[in-house]
């Protein structure tokens, strides 16, 4: 469900070097390794090519990702999960990033399950189906991460 990784050597190679002197892309993607436990590969992608052509760019989308994903009006665990039914009713494949995010953040299964339920109202079955298949997927990250060493 999660997109491969990207090589950023011959990204660096080919494109250019990682280019933001205010930021590196470490502390870019610390908060990607809080909310998720790891940056998304797509994420990777975006500072390692975009970092390396138009770092201001890099800047300003991340200044307005932490803007609007951090209102001061809802908790994180409530943001995430209306990320995740967002994007599950788009369809959008990022929606098990915000699912992760949200159980990670607190999101009960029961609570997935509501948002997965809201979404098949207004999506139908096939909404249902993707994300009965994405809260499995999860579960099975979740299994896989708790009998790591």
């Amino acid at each position: 469900m999660i997109p491969a990784r990207i090589d950023t050597e011959v990204v660096a190679r080919r494109i250019g070097p990682y280019a933001d002197t205010q930021h590196s892309v470490a502390e870019r993607g610390k908060v990607y390794e809080e909310l998720l436990g790891f940056v998304p590969p797509r994420i990777e992608a975006r500072l390692a090519v975009t970092g390396a052509l138009d770092p201001k760019l890099v800047n300003l989308q991340e200044q307005m990702r932490a803007h609007a994903m951090y209102p001061q009006c809802f908790d994180v665990k409530t943001a995430q999960l209306m990320l995740f039914g967002m994007l599950l009713m788009d369809g959008s494949d990022a929606a098990v990033l915000h699912g992760i995010a949200a159980r990670r953040a607190g999101a009960s299964w029961e609570e997935m399950q509501a948002v997965v339920s809201l979404c098949f109202l207004f999506r139908g079955l096939s909404a249902a189906n993707k994300g009965a298949e994405t809260l499995a997927h999860i579960a099975k990250r979740e299994d896989a991460a708790a009998k790591a060493p």
